[in-house]
This record gives structure tokens, C-alpha cells and sequence, in this order.
């Protein structure tokens, strides 16, 4: 769902700019792609929320948008066909020196993950084919989520459940000793399926007793307090 907000609802467009493209704030200079503007909105959506700054340069110089009613046409588009589910996003206007920006707000979503979703012919036979994928903000960047994180985001729809069973006990000796774990050594320690093993860790994770860390797109557990 979409909402809209009056020109001029954002005062505070300077210091967005001033502060610089980070975890919850990305510029663009235009909008013109429904697909890669769609990315930015799941990965802002995924993560901690966050804003896109339309009308605003890498460099951080307020250019303005050419037309508010196409740059809309492209997010609804982006919304629309390229995102599944629809996160909740605001848009809003500010000028500044007679230059239009828009303010896409997005929060971070409770009906996470929120999947990318672009149709794509295939180079072997020819046919459609559609690629979903979850992303994610790292830093100033958008990137492809692991499996860990989005077995996390699905398990925080749920109420937490935890055991401490021997398993449990065992697991938590064993990253003492060794610092980090992932979910195939994990399953393989204790001779238990990939999903089991991924759902003990992730109940760990929510718990506050382990922290997922990725390392090279690898996806990993350690102890939380160490």
C-alpha cells in the first residue's frame, strides 16, 4: 500500500543530504527502471527501514526531479509488478530552491521477507522464467540475502519457541570452543536435517543467545556475547 503526503511534509531534506547514502538512506538522481528501484524498496523493507531521496545526485547536489508524474508511474510499477508482498510505503514531496524531491519512506516491514520478483527469458530454451530473490541493505548497498536471514525474517512471523535440550547444551560448548558454526555443520555435528538445524539456530538468533553473522555470502552463527 502506498500513501501520500503533501509537498513540503519533509523539512528536514538538508539533513538527510548532509548525513550521506547509508543504511537507511539511498539517493537517486532519477528514476527510470521499475525493476531496480523495486530493489531498493525490498531491501529497505527487509532491513531496518529506511528512505530513497529522489531528485538527489551521488554527490549529495540537489537536482530535482523532471516530472513528479512519471517518476510516480515508475514506483507504482515497481510496486505493483516486481515486489511480492507489497510492503507499506509513503511518498512525499519537499522543493528546494524551486527543485522537486521525493521522499519514498519505507518501513521496516513485519510482513518480511519481501521478494524481488523479475521475469526473465531463458538463454537455453527461450521461455520465461521468473527469478525471486530477497534482498537486503548492507551499508549504502543493496544485496542478495543468505538463507540463514531469510530463514530468520520467516521465523520472526511466529512466536519464539525455545528448548535447551542436550542438543542445545551441546551446541553452545561446541561455538565456546570453536566461535562460529553454520547450519550444514551444524546438521552434520548432530545428525539432524538442514531445516531442523536451521530452525535451532534461528530460535537461538531471536532468543539473543546467538548472532548470525555472513562472511563472503556465507551465512554463520556465534555466540552473541562473546
Amino acid at each position: 500500500m502506498t500513501s501520500f503526503k503533501p509537498k513540503s511534509a519533509v523539512p528536514n531534506l538538508l539533513d538527510l543530504v548532509a548525513e550521506g547514502e547509508g543504511l537507511r538512506i539511498e539517493f537517486k538522481r532519477l528514476v527510470h527502471s521499475a525493476p531496480k528501484i523495486a530493489r531498493s524498496i525490498t531491501a529497505f523493507a527487509n532491513t531496518s527501514g529506511g528512505v530513497i531521496l529522489i531528485g538527489v545526485d551521488d554527490d549529495r547536489r540537489i537536482v530535482g526531479i523532471h516530472s513528479e508524474k512519471e517518476t510516480l508511474e515508475v514506483i507504482d510499477e515497481a510496486m505493483r509488478f516486481y515486489i511480492e508482498p507489497k510492503p507499506r510505503i509513503g511518498v512525499s514531496f519537499a522543493e528546494f530552491r524551486r527543485r522537486m524531491v521525493l521522499f519514498v519512506d519505507i518501513p521496516q516491514s513485519p510482513e518480511r521477507p519481501h521478494f524481488h520478483v523479475e521475469r526473465e527469458s531463458r538463454r537455453d530454451s527461450g521461455k520465461r522464467g521468473v527469478e525471486r530473490r530477497v534482498f537486503i541493505r548492507d551499508g549504502s548497498h543493496n544485496k542478495a540475502a543468505s538463507e540463514e536471514c531469510i530463514a530468520l525474517m520467516l521465523s520472526s512471523r511466529e512466536p519464539l519457541k525455545v528448548s535447551f535440550t542436550d542438543r542445545e547444551r551441546r551446541l553452545l560448548d561446541w561455538l565456546n570452543r570453536h566461535n562460529r558454526i553454520t547450519a550444514e555443520e551444524f546438521a552434520d555435528n548432530a545428525g539432524i536435517p538442514m531445516k531442523e538445524s536451521r530452525r535451532i539456530l534461528v530460535s537461538l538468533v531471536r532468543s539473543g543467545a546467538l548472532r548470525l553473522d555472513t562472511v563472503n555470502g556465507i551465512g554463520g552463527y556465534t555466540l552473541a556475547l562473546r
